[in-house]
């Protein structure tokens, strides 16, 4: 259902990717009520209404980045606290994307703090692909900049998505990047779709952006062709020691204001509601559910930041009566009650969203 297309069914309206800045403020200037109806509509007609994803990622390696994103603690050039770790083995690996699985979750993604892996790294990611991926789970990694033969890799081991996110408005990038352009996230993004793997691409708000950068954002990402298959939102968690500790935090009627316009612009796409939950109250989350997102991280943690737990999460889908895609037990199950631990992490506002 969430597949791009050039055409769709009678029910359907065909797909864009030419969407102007222009387009894309009206949108945000719509009254609340208006853009959440519009954006409601076209959910129900690409997706199921009451059906979020669950997906579960695990920092593979950890800190020491040499990037400066001002907004990641696993940056090296920022006093976080953060603790360093290698790359972990694969069993490991296999035994959270068990764990995970158990807990609901149909897609693992794996995050490693990279500018961009060095071919010898990717052997041992190679195997951990292909172990999840034997557990009927989708993959999804997120390794910092690709080359195409290292994109071509991946996807011989099976890998279902990669996440590579633009973070910001091209106009905002640099004064939150310095050691990566634009231009580099978007040739990633090529290799990736050349090797014949879905993208997972979105970005962070509330690190000090106008609305029109938020616009800016969803404007590039909704004129990829195809759509990235996967849209994470992420909501800046601030975390001392990095350059946007104190930054101006976004409101709750805002973000749903992006996810909303997110789904207007990509209705075939998930949205997924990522970084940034825990300080959402579950009156946010029900209005984002509404307004088309259909997907979120589930465990406690993301990457090294935190997230609501997932009796939390089971608590307020069975509240709002929204099912777990593919999940082992329906939502509204007595496990909704009980206190499921999810040792695999998932992303935090760094580029792994």
């Amino acid at each position: 259902m969430a597949a791009d297309a050039s055409s769709a069914p009678a029910s359907q309206p065909a797909l864009r990717h030419d969407w102007t800045r222009a387009e894309v403020e009206a949108l945000f200037a719509l009254p609340f009520n208006d853009l959440l109806f519009q954006a409601q509509g076209l959910h129900r007609q690409y997706h199921q209404p009451n059906s979020v994803q669950l997906s579960t990622l695990l920092s593979i390696k950890t800190g020491a980045c040499p990037e400066d994103c001002a907004y990641c603690p696993q940056s090296v050039r920022f006093e976080t606290g953060l603790k360093k770790e290698p790359l972990l083995d694969v069993e490991v690996v296999l035994e959270a994307a068990r764990e995970a699985k158990d807990n609901g979750a149909t897609r693992f993604c794996m995050g490693a703090a990279w500018r961009s892996p060095k071919d010898r790294d990717l052997e041992r990611v190679e195997a951990m692909v292909r172990g999840v991926k034997a557990m009927g789970l989708e993959t999804c990694v997120t390794l910092g900049m690709l080359k195409p033969a290292q994109a071509e890799r991946l996807a011989g081991a099976g890998l279902d998505y990669y996440n590579h996110n633009l973070d910001t408005s091209p106009e905002y990038y640099g004064k939150i990047i310095s050691t990566r352009t634009y231009e580099d996230r978007l040739d990633t993004l090529a290799n990736v779709r050349a090797a014949g793997v879905k993208v997972c691409c979105g970005g962070i708000v509330g690190m000090g952006e106008e609305q029109s950068d938020r616009a800016g954002l969803l404007q590039q990402l909704a004129n990829l062709s195809p759509h990235p298959e996967s849209v994470p939102i992420n909501d800046l968690v601030q975390v001392a020691g990095t350059p946007l500790k104190g930054a101006d935090a976004l409101g709750g009627i805002e973000f749903v204001r992006v996810i909303a316009v997110a789904r207007i612009l990509m209705p075939a796409s998930y949205v997924r509601l990522s970084a940034g939950r825990t300080a959402m109250s579950d009156e946010t989350q029900a209005l984002a559910f509404f307004a088309g997102a259909n997907s979120i991280f589930y465990g406690e943690k993301l990457l090294t930041t935190e997230n609501p737990q997932n009796a939390r999460d089971r608590a307020l889908l069975v509240q709002l009566g929204i099912q777990t895609e593919g999940a082992v037990a329906p939502a509204a199950s007595a496990e909704a009650s009980a206190s499921c631990g999810a040792g695999a992490a998932a992303a935090s506002t760094s580029c792994c969203g």
